[in-house]
């Protein structure tokens, strides 16, 4: 029996799309009964990173559906720098979304802590942001968070992946972005501290902020500093890494236009 789960990302879903539209534009192979979980921003906060936030992608519509599909709700509170005061700020946030199947997507170590404590029906996964790329960094992220987001680069080594003991708590990459050839991931901080301004500030503000952090400024994103060939979504071979009894797959969606890919 196919056991494979995919975790959906909702990046470059506009809030007024519905969501069970969305997954059928962009992901129609992967039935309903397969999606584990969508992710991506749901209300303004500083507790965002993985991408720059500039509005909302998942409407409170779209959770209706997805709570009566049985379809988790990933939540990417992946900024690196969280301070405990910032936290309490944001518990009514948490609260609103505590619920069992769904889950926190998160990068500080001390965040888990206090979440925990807190709300403990929460998953908690590791983000791709850690870069969790050896046994040894896994087996110690594993005693901290439920499932770990391995690099997309790690798909292609697989004398690691075949040593990982709890492959049941590994998400792989079912497809890769720029993320798979990059040489120095530099953004991942650079977003992190930019998030605490975007997460806080209005619309307007917002949109003037990010174009000159992100479109005006440059050194930010090494493709932007040395650029190399881009050739769009690189798709994985899922069946070779079910075969190797992986069972979880973070699904990416290419924007129409743009060469986001390896």
């Amino acid at each position: 029996m196919d056991n494979t789960v995919y975790t959906i990302s909702a990046r470059g879903k506009k809030l007024n799309q519905p969501v069970e539209k969305y997954f059928k534009t962009y992901f129609p192979n992967i039935p309903l009964s397969k999606i584990d979980s969508l992710f991506g921003f749901i209300e303004k906060t500083t507790l965002y990173s993985g991408r720059p936030f500039l509005n909302p992608q998942i409407s409170q519509k779209d959770y209706e559906f997805l709570q009566k599909n049985n379809i988790g709700l990933r939540i990417p509170f992946t900024n690196h720098y969280i301070s405990e005061k910032e936290y309490k700020k944001y518990k009514p946030l948490l609260e609103k979304y505590h619920k069992k199947g769904n889950s926190l997507i998160i990068t500080n170590d001390e965040f888990v802590s206090w979440v925990r404590k807190d709300f403990p029906l929460y998953k908690i996964e590791a983000s791709i942001l850690k870069e969790i790329d050896s046994v040894e960094k896994i087996n110690k992220a594993l005693e901290i968070y439920d499932t770990i987001v391995l690099p997309m680069n790690v798909n292609n080594n697989l004398t690691l992946l075949e040593s990982i003991k709890q492959k049941d708590r590994i998400t792989l990459f079912g497809n890769a972005g720029c993320a798979l050839t990059c040489p120095n991931r530099i953004c991942y901080d650079y977003i992190s501290r930019k998030n605490k301004v975007l997460g806080k500030s209005n619309l307007i503000m917002r949109s003037i902020y990010y174009y000159y952090y992100f479109i005006i400024r440059r050194k930010w994103c090494m493709h932007k500093i040395k650029p190399r060939k881009l050739h769009g979504i690189k798709d994985f071979d899922i069946d070779k890494y079910y075969q190797m009894c992986f069972r979880r797959f973070k699904m990416l969606r290419e924007h129409s236009g743009r060469k986001t890919g390896y």
